[in-house]
């Protein structure tokens, strides 16, 4: 097993990496906690309802030979994000990377869209990655060293009308704004922010049915699978993706340019 280490400036001994992943229960978040385990990383995920899910999750990281910490976070508020921060910190000491893979979605006209389902969405998607952002911002600057990425829409830097998602991509918009605010902000402490910016993936959160009459839509011809977002994911969080931030890396077949 390839153990994922940091040199720590202080005493020059390698201590295992740790990573927070937002919405880690299920889906994208859950298959990048397994694999960022099997390559030895210590792995906190929270989850809002899917206790289950988020239980069996860190034990299957376990099983694949990282550590793992599955704790329960309505990450939409500011006070639970500080406690979740203060947490992983107990825990590990240090946050080597975050992702931040919450964020609700509904699909409903904007017409009949309500003051708290456009809310919600906000909260789960924009406010949820400021708040914990801002936390582990400073743990990592401490480290001189940190990774944070987001996940967007692959059209969401096009700024199109979508009459029937509108608040969850105009929150995935104000994703991409911040990420950008946040990277040219901590790349002097080698700190590096980026998005991943999926089109259709099957994870789990859309109807089979639907997804299979979205492909025609899609230039690749197929629906996006979670390993190809997880494969973006990895790649932002390598040695060899130190010099990239700032951008949206679209994982979308073609969807959405």
């Amino acid at each position: 097993m390839t153990v994922a280490t940091a040199l720590t400036p202080a005493q020059g001994e390698r201590i295992q990496k740790t990573a927070l992943i937002s919405g880690g229960a299920k889906g994208i978040g859950r298959e990048l906690g397994l694999r960022l385990g099997q390559q030895g990383w210590a792995v906190a995920l929270c989850y809002r309802k899917s206790r289950a899910e988020a239980e069996a999750t860190a034990l299957a990281i376990e099983d694949k030979g990282g550590r793992a910490l599955a704790v329960h976070a309505d990450v939409s508020t500011p006070e639970v994000c500080a406690a979740l921060v203060r947490q992983v910190l107990d825990w590990q000491g240090r946050i080597d990377a975050f992702i931040h893979c919450a964020g609700p979605y509904h699909r409903v006209d904007v017409l009949d869209e309500t003051p708290a389902g456009w809310r919600e969405m906000f909260a789960g998607n924009l406010d949820s990655f400021f708040y914990l952002a801002r936390l582990v911002a400073p743990v990592m600057v401490k480290q001189q060293a940190g990774r944070i990425v987001a996940f967007s829409m692959a059209n969401a830097d096009r700024l199109m009308a979508q009459t029937q998602l509108t608040a969850h991509y105009l929150a995935k918009v104000g994703v991409l704004g911040l990420v950008r605010s946040l990277a040219k902000a901590l790349a002097k402490d080698k700190i590096t922010v980026n998005a991943v910016s999926p089109g259709f993936v099957d994870s789990g959160s859309v109807d089979e049915a639907e997804l299979a009459g979205l492909v025609k839509t899609i230039p690749a011809g197929r629906i996006g699978s979670v390993d190809d977002a997880v494969n973006a994911v990895l790649y932002l969080l390598s040695d060899g993706a130190a010099y990239v931030t700032g951008t949206s890396l679209h994982v979308s077949g073609g969807w959405g340019i």
